[in-house]
């Protein structure tokens, strides 16, 4: 996980996972040519190269292939020594890069995980494509230093606990998908999970409870396990 920087307009300060918005560059044909996902439509396609690019921004994690090899740590820690602040700069230089590299997008060990919309009353709305994928071995987590200014692993049950004891701020799509992960014993068993089970759309509302503050409210059978009274205490308004 990440931490946003306080003065980003959404989420400051808060633990995330690595992300952000698809740029019109992640829809370049030669990203397509350099990715071993077969079919798919340009839509997917650039929600996955956005995932990847995304994820080396604030992470430092790359999830290519070289030579059909997934890259490894000392080769990513150059890479990213010499093309993280350009690529930051522009989603038009990580193709660059990748053409340059001489690298190949695993976008294939990416899996659908959850498709979230933030509820219509929401001031701000997002439409958010979540994916699981193992961490590349060797490759160590680095973030940038500007919109994520803390890096860490965790458990997901200790980060649930360390925003139940007011450790951290989690927002509710990310505590409810931490409440997920932490259903599985480890990050392969997490993987197999997401890929057994379908991805639907998923768009809370908002309810209200006896004392008179809202809550969000996820559909019925949607899935998720229900989050500890404490942590909606948190999320209530």
């Amino acid at each position: 996980m990440v931490v946003r920087h306080h003065e980003i307009d959404f989420a400051r300060g808060a633990a995330v996972f690595p992300g952000g918005k698809v740029a019109a560059a992640d829809r370049d044909p030669r990203l397509r040519e350099r990715s071993p996902v077969s079919g798919g439509d340009d839509l997917e396609l650039s929600l996955r190269v956005a995932a990847v690019r995304e994820t080396f921004e604030e992470s430092g994690l790359l999830l290519v292939r070289r030579g059909n090899r997934l890259l490894g740590g000392e080769d990513r820690a150059e890479m990213h020594r010499r093309w993280r602040e350009r690529v930051a700069a522009s989603a038009e230089v990580f193709v660059e890069m990748v053409v340059a590299e001489q690298l190949e997008l695993a976008l294939d060990l990416l899996h659908p995980y959850a498709h979230w919309v933030t509820p219509e009353v929401s001031p701000k709305r997002f439409d958010t494509h979540f994916y699981i994928a193992l961490a590349p071995e060797g490759q160590v987590a680095e973030h940038d230093g500007w919109e994520a200014v803390d890096s860490f692993w965790v458990r997901p049950l200790d980060a649930l606990d360390d925003c139940e004891q007011r450790r951290r701020t989690i927002i509710f799509p990310t505590l409810c998908n931490l409440a997920l992960l932490a259903q599985s014993a480890d990050a392969n068993a997490a993987v197999d999970a997401a890929r057994a089970r379908p991805v639907r759309r998923l768009q809370p509302t908002l309810g209200e409870r006896g004392d008179g503050k809202r809550v969000p409210v996820l559909p019925p059978g949607c899935g998720y396990p229900d989050l500890s009274p404490a942590l909606m205490d948190l999320v209530a308004r």
